[in-house]
């Protein structure tokens, strides 16, 4: 009999790929200004090159990890990896933000592919009473990915342009295929039907919300066009996923969101947690560069470095909590992290100040964030991951990634609308004097208010973590649901005759 293959291997390759298409959520944070002189636009419609990745990103999730357990995890990796690669190269050639956002959307489309795969091989392939070191080396990279992103993107800005932060990504495209294509197996196929309607409901929804959310201050909350209005908007994208979710519960086939899966409490609330966790993550950045390029008057790069110290300690000290994921009840370490990391955004808005440039102390609160990751990511996915059948590794993989992106996207659209709210009531306005937000330091008599407005938007994202801290005290100790073999470290899937990594 052929000798079992260890996974670890595969999930290294896998996790260039993934590391690459997170990073990319947040990359483009420290670039705004540039994108914003360079391309001769303003705050809002350069937020919406975030919110169009995430978008694209989010929505198809639900079915491509369908699509992996259907034609296999590599299979779909690797064709998302090259529309990912080839979407790359089309931003940086984007001549107009119109043109770059629409590249985006397909480089979205091209990370919705990816994301599901890296989580379902390890659900596939590691044993859960062996998960928690995988999942931690899953943690540390999408804990560190989030955070190394505006360091990159300010090294790439300061020393070649803002083109530089996607044309990075095609070397790194091409290695991270290679390696994928040569140690990642093959696995076990299963017949999946794909919930069509369901994919219409669900994009449309969300579009409607994150559009209206977004787009509200620049309509003053009211009309857009003719009868289409900004509520309006909301409303009817709220209304439609409440159609999406019982069309779900309806669909006597196989829906697109297996509402069964959200039986088993920890999976529920891992949901809930991880959803903070990507609003977060996502919409923490953008005031913090923003006061630091426009305040301080730091490059890039120089406002990147105010993110070392979270790259660093959540990049050291995540596998570590991955290790401890296995022993220690998942609440404890949940909790500990959500709450270190609200108290670490509170710490930054309680700091920012325009007349005392003492950068360095934005130095300790940026420690604290990554204390805070180190214990976040692990914990929450091993724990939402634990009792998943291996048959359902796909969809439930895809749902997690799901709700993360989703809370990724709601809060690129609530900071944006919430910065641009901040600004007016503070005397100032982004879209009416775009040129003024970008390029250099704002003059001196628009520092305070501008700081003002960057401080109390980053307290969204605090309350947002300190309500993820909430729901994770609800976990329990997980259990071992006796689908996997415990020697071998093999899940049983319909018994397959074939070895997993065969």
């Amino acid at each position: 009999m052929e000798k079992q293959r260890s996974p670890w291997p595969a999930l290294w390759a896998l996790v260039i790929g993934f590391f690459m298409i997170l990073v990319d959520t947040t990359i483009v944070s420290v670039a705004n200004p540039k994108i914003m002189e360079g391309l001769k636009t303003d705050i809002n419609s350069v937020i919406w090159v975030t919110s169009a990745y995430l978008l694209a990103y989010a929505v198809p999730l639900l079915v491509t990890g369908r699509l992996g357990d259907r034609f296999g995890p590599k299979n779909i990796y690797l064709a998302g990896l090259v529309l990912f690669t080839g979407a790359s190269l089309w931003c940086g050639l984007s001549g107009s933000i119109e043109l770059l956002i629409t590249a985006r959307v397909v480089q979205g489309l091209g990370a919705a592919l990816m994301t599901p795969q890296t989580m379902a091989v390890i659900t596939r392939t590691f044993p859960p009473n062996r998960r928690g070191a995988a999942m931690g080396l899953w943690g540390a990279t999408a804990g560190v990915a989030t955070l190394v992103g505006p360091i990159v993107g300010g090294l790439l800005v300061d020393g070649f342009g803002w083109e530089w932060i996607f044309f990075i990504n095609v070397p790194v495209g091409v290695i991270a295929f290679v390696m994928a294509v040569i140690l990642v197996p093959k696995l076990p196929t299963h017949p999946h039907r794909f919930d069509i309607l369901g994919v219409v409901l669900s994009a449309i929804g969300m579009f409607l919300v994150v559009f209206g959310i977004q787009e509200g201050e620049k309509y003053d909350w009211g009309t857009i066009t003719g009868p289409i209005t900004v509520w309006g908007m909301i409303i009817a994208g709220i209304v439609v996923l409440a159609g999406f979710v019982a069309w779900q519960a309806l669909n006597k086939g196989e829906p697109l969101l297996p509402l069964g899966l959200f039986r088993d409490r920890n999976f529920s609330l891992a949901n809930l947690a991880i959803s903070s966790v990507g609003f977060t993550v996502t919409s923490m950045a953008l005031p913090l560069i923003f006061f630091a390029q426009l305040v301080y008057g730091f490059t890039p790069t120089q406002s990147a470095l105010l993110m070392v110290p979270m790259a660093v300690l959540s990049g050291v000290l995540a596998p570590f909590v991955g290790r401890l994921v296995d022993r220690v009840h998942p609440r404890y370490l949940a909790f500990a992290g959500l709450f270190m990391m609200a108290l670490g955004l509170a710490w930054y808005a309680a700091w920012m100040d325009p007349d005392v440039n003492l950068w360095p102390r934005l130095l300790l609160p940026s420690a604290l964030l990554g204390l805070a990751n180190a214990f976040i990511w692990s914990p929450l996915s091993a724990t939402a991951t634990h009792n998943l059948p291996p048959r359902q590794a796909g969809a439930g993989a895809g749902v997690y990634n799901t709700t993360r992106q989703i809370g990724g996207v709601l809060g690129s659209a609530a900071i944006a609308a919430l910065i641009e709210s901040r600004l007016t009531a503070n005397g100032l306005h982004s879209t009416s004097s775009g040129a003024q937000f970008s390029g250099s330091k704002l003059p001196a008599f628009v520092q305070q208010p501008f700081t003002d407005a960057m401080a109390q938007s980053i307290l969204l994202p605090a309350a947002v973590a300190l309500l993820g801290a909430i729901v994770v005290l609800f976990f329990v100790r997980p259990k071992d649901n006796g689908q996997w073999s415990a020697t071998q470290g093999t899940p049983v899937v319909n018994r397959a005759p074939e070895p997993v990594d065969g």
